[in-house]
């Protein structure tokens, strides 16, 4: 089955990819799609930019000191549980005469380590008490950083993988409708010349290329658009222009390196 039949299941299996939990003959699978169809590739790539990001989101966290205090008594607990264990059988085995004796002693002491742990317990309540009082305050705060970082994500609608003559992805072209914002990321390791320039082109049904901007030498490049320009482009380019680019009205002067076609994600 072609995965670009079924945007729900390329989707998900383009997640788990991203993730690192496809494996195996699945993952190979995936991969000879991804070769084949640029909409598996710019799939993948999505889902790589989002998990990327929500790493940045989150808030590290350091547990209570009460919760270490907790683990540290019950490993205590669990020690003198065994010790006390190992004592009895030696005692068993070696002198049966003092058992009686042992027991009232082992009784005695177990009676005052509870009392102990219930003393304890009752002076650490209060404490424990404003301690959860702090984490769920910063529960809260977490929750509404992370709502924050939800509304202000970009929603990419449109999505284009550029690739060159060998059909290798070079560029990956993201449009946000509801930020007017379309993005131009590079993916391999091209780079122009000191003296050039790349420029991206949108190529309409019909009539002259009409450039959208001049793509800057960082990874990321970011420029203004409308979805009712995007809407109506079935495909972008990227040519090699000099330096600083061209008039949009003359159309691309150099070669054409890098095309594609823009997708409408419905997933």
């Amino acid at each position: 089955m072609k995965l670009t039949q079924n945007p729900e299941l390329l989707d998900r299996l383009a997640a788990a990819y991203a993730l690192g939990a496809l494996r195996g003959g699945a993952r190979r699978r995936f991969e000879q799609q991804a070769r084949e169809h640029a909409q598996v590739r710019a799939a993948a790539l999505l889902w790589q930019g989002r998990w990327s990001a929500f790493s940045e989101v989150q808030v590290p966290v350091q547990p209570d000191p009460a919760v270490w205090v907790r683990i540290s008594n019950q490993l205590q607990a669990d020690k003198t549980t065994a010790l006390m264990a190992r004592q009895r059988e030696a005692a068993a085995a070696k002198q049966p005469a003092r058992m009686l004796a042992w027991w009232r002693h082992a009784a005695l002491a177990g009676g005052l380590a509870t009392v102990a742990a219930v003393s304890v317990g009752l002076w650490s309540h209060q404490g424990l008490k404003e301690a959860s009082r702090q984490q769920l305050s910063s529960l809260q705060s977490q929750l509404q950083t992370a709502q924050a970082a939800l509304q202000a994500a970009p929603q990419i609608q449109y999505v284009a993988v550029l690739a060159d003559g060998k059909a290798d992805a070079s560029m990956l072209v993201t449009f946000d409708p509801r930020h007017n914002q379309m993005v131009l990321q590079r993916v391999s390791g091209f780079q122009e010349a000191q003296d050039k320039s790349l420029q991206l082109w949108a190529l309409p049904p019909q009539g002259a290329p009409r450039s959208l901007g001049v793509v800057g030498e960082g990874r990321l490049e970011q420029f203004t658009a409308h979805e009712t320009d995007v809407r109506a482009i079935p495909a972008l380019a990227i040519s090699l222009e000099p330096k600083g680019g061209v008039p949009g009205a003359t159309g691309p002067t150099g070669p054409v390196l890098f095309k594609g076609a823009l997708i409408r994600r419905d997933l």
